[in-house]
């Protein structure tokens, strides 16, 4: 069995196991990096080594809405670019504004009217031997309208698992005529792994009773 179904890999486990013939040994190991899993029925004892050919695989698809957050993050955005996303997933999404929580009506209006403001400052001083001169510019972005700062994203990132909240802090670069926007996943590498330890977690709650599990991968010798 191949699936991408926590739901059906933990069935079939569970009825395999039951109507297994006595001595099979059967052993379960979790990728938590890939999110995987795969239970070998047969895999053997030390006096008895089965054939290993009777297995159950699990890996779990990401869920759209966070494929849809992968596909994003850290990504060089227009300003239509990132309006359209926020349309497109505005369920999903709380804005934020400093310490204020926006609709996600007035978080789009502030990004699709954002603009670029630059002010120069010229200085000239003259001596008696020298004479310099200096310029600054001050380039920021602007909005009409209330800028968001963040978005906090809910999404249940695989089957199985709970819901979280992926914080995506905005930043703005106005090296250009127009804003290049980007989100920033905030905590990104922690917060996969806290998806793997909970990975590994339900895994033990819905077949862990039936067989044992062991983090890492096994490969069948020759």
């Amino acid at each position: 069995l191949k699936t991408q179904s926590l739901r059906d890999f933990s069935k079939y486990v569970e009825e395999h196991i039951k109507n297994a013939p006595v001595g099979g040994y059967p052993s379960g190991f979790i990728n938590q990096d890939a999110m995987a899993a795969v239970v070998i029925f047969n895999l053997g004892g030390p006096t008895d080594a089965g054939h290993g050919d009777d297995t159950a695989t699990l890996t779990l698809k990401p869920a759209a809405a966070y494929t849809a957050v992968q596909a994003i993050v850290g990504k060089s955005l227009s300003q239509q670019t990132l309006a359209e996303w926020l349309e497109d997933w505005a369920p999903n999404i709380t804005a934020i504004a400093g310490d204020e929580t926006l609709t996600i009506a007035a978080a789009i209006s502030g990004i699709r009217k954002m603009t670029i403001k630059a002010t120069s400052q010229r200085d000239s001083t003259v001596g008696e031997f020298s004479a310099s001169r200096s310029s600054m510019d001050d380039i920021e972005a602007k909005s009409q309208e209330t800028l968001p700062t963040a978005f906090l994203f809910q999404v249940v990132p695989f089957e199985g698992l709970g819901t979280s909240t992926i914080n995506l802090r905005l930043s703005v670069i106005t090296g250009e005529d127009k804003p290049v926007l980007k989100l920033r996943w905030v905590g990104e590498e922690a917060q996969r792994e806290e998806f793997a330890i909970e990975f590994k977690q339900v895994l033990e709650h819905e077949v862990g009773g039936f067989v044992p599990l062991t983090i890492g991968t096994f490969t069948l010798g020759n």
